[in-house]
């Protein structure tokens, strides 16, 4: 059930960080051992400032996890949007200049590509890194992911719950493209 916003007429209430829609990529040994690398780190300097300081180490370590994980996740971030807006890859995007999400899923690969159309007059934030175009892509902005981790209807039902009314999402199909229901 969706709670009314009073600043926002009959637009319900966006909920916190929990409420996402998020595809990772998969894990890369480069990934998981700067994850590794900074848990030991954490804890050698938690070793070291008890021993120094006379402090309690496991204070250390318990305020770094949550910085430690959110860097791991953040890192394996392909798709995601949620209550601040939008993120493609490294590109992070406010909910007003995004109109649509275009998802294509070409014959015969094993990724699914999902991109973001701009309303008329936004642009990618400078220093964005723009792929090639892809055939079964129309978006200019995207990103393949593997099919296996991407779900449309979960991804519609996120959208329904806490995306701006006027954000689609649009199937791309080699005869043309509908409206996702």
């Amino acid at each position: 059930m969706s709670v009314p916003n009073p600043r926002s007429g009959n637009q319900p209430a966006r909920r916190g960080r929990w409420e996402r829609f998020k595809v990772t990529r998969p894990f890369s040994p480069q990934d998981l051992a700067g994850l590794w690398g900074s848990i030991l780190g954490v804890v050698a300097l938690a070793l070291l400032l008890g021993w120094a300081l006379d402090m309690k180490g496991g204070v250390v370590i318990v305020a770094a996890i949550p910085f430690i994980s959110s860097w791991f996740d953040s890192r394996r971030i392909l798709f995601q949007f949620d209550a601040a807006g939008v993120r493609v890859d490294d590109v992070l995007l406010p909910w007003n200049d995004v109109t649509q999400f275009v998802v294509a899923t070409p014959e015969g690969s094993e990724h699914a590509l999902i991109g973001v159309r701009l309303r008329q007059g936004a642009t990618a934030p400078a220093g964005t890194r723009v792929r090639p175009t892809h055939p079964a892509m129309p978006a200019p902005l995207h990103v393949p992911v593997q099919r296996h981790k991407f779900d449309l209807d979960k991804m519609l039902s996120k959208a329904r719950k806490y995306a701006p009314s006027h954000v689609q999402v649009v199937v791309a199909e080699p005869t043309g493209e509908r409206v996702a229901s």
